[in-house]
């Protein structure tokens, strides 16, 4: 599997994308990410999420599920962390349930890829390549209580550096996570492209962190001098006080995205992704693990979403990026 980045010339407004309102965009957006999927699934209802198979010989019926979530700085917090839903999902499904602790977002593409992965969170902008590469069906993400959700990419130094607003990046460095990510690397590439008509590697010097946690934390301990950030993932690591907010200094902030999204592998059987489904739907927070670490970025249940109503800005940020996918 290979994700390609093109240039691109065209000026394209960050700030507007959430209130794009001409559907004709969007309908290419939506026939380009159709064409971009793999050739080993098929969307015959048109959603842009594989099928599950019509042919039951290829359901998948496992004694263990897999689940996954985002790769983090310490994956071993987060086994705690979700424990007591990976607990109820095994109730729900009648199956084990295994926490697997991913090190980078290539490592869980590949696992779900590979059929070794059953139940995820992806990171968003990771969401349309594991949709495309590995027929992820994502159906969830985490809101607050009044039903709102998202998140914004922050744009961070540390205090007392050369950096004190986004045109003070020319000729200095950027961390990003990944090349997948959407407020670690797509966002941020199209913000300095077409409102400051600068490119990554010649008007500023690049490093790929692997996370937002590594991309945070190599901001406060001055190894990067700015990082494009989730500030979910910053809000929770000053809810645990591994940073201040005295550490950093936020010079931009985004217009609000979609968080991570929960789904599973397309070919599970119906009944078992029907009961997956109900597992996060029916999962009581209070007093949870999951709720003490998520009410740090203002989240307390799990809603339904649809990755074609969803990911609109998300696919719209990759296309204006030139980002294709060569799944096969």
């Amino acid at each position: 599997m290979r994700v390609h980045t093109l240039s691109f010339k065209q000026p394209f407004f960050l700030r507007s994308l959430l209130s794009v309102a001409i559907t004709g965009a969007f309908s290419v957006v939506a026939l380009q990410a159709s064409a971009d999927m793999s050739s080993r699934y098929i969307d015959s209802d048109g959603d842009l999420v594989a099928d599950i198979p019509a042919d039951e010989s290829q359901w998948v019926d496992p004694d263990t599920l897999i689940f996954a979530y985002t790769p983090v700085e310490d994956p071993a917090i987060y086994a705690d962390v979700w424990a007591d839903f990976l607990d109820h999902l095994a109730d729900a499904t009648g199956k084990r349930v295994q926490f697997f602790p991913v090190q980078s977002n290539a490592a869980q593409q590949e696992a779900l890829r590979a059929g070794r992965l059953h139940v995820a969170g992806f990171n968003t902008g990771g969401v349309p390549v594991a949709v495309n590469c590995g027929g992820f069906r994502p159906f969830t993400i985490m809101a607050a209580e009044d039903g709102s959700f998202g998140y914004e990419m922050e744009i961070i130094t540390y205090p007392g550096s050369d950096i004190e607003s986004v045109e003070d990046i020319q000729g200095s460095q950027l961390a990003f996570t990944s090349p997948t990510s959407n407020s670690g690397f797509r966002a941020p590439s199209a913000l300095l492209r077409s409102e400051y008509g600068m490119e990554a590697d010649e008007d500023f010097e690049t490093a790929f962190s692997g996370s937002h946690d590594n991309s945070i934390l190599g901001v406060v301990n001055k190894d990067y001098e700015a990082a494009a950030v989730a500030n979910s993932v910053l809000n929770r690591m000053l809810a645990r006080d591994v940073i201040e907010e005295s550490d950093y200094v936020s010079i931009f902030t985004s217009e609000t995205f979609p968080t991570t999204a929960y789904g599973t592998a397309h070919n599970l059987t119906p009944e078992l992704q029907e009961q997956i489904q109900e597992a996060f739907f029916s999962y009581d927070w209070e007093g949870t693990a999951l709720k003490a670490e998520f009410a740090n970025s203002g989240e307390a249940q799990f809603i339904p979403i649809t990755y074609q109503q969803h990911w609109n800005v998300i696919r719209t940020i990759a296309d204006a990026n030139g980002v294709t996918y060569d799944c096969d």
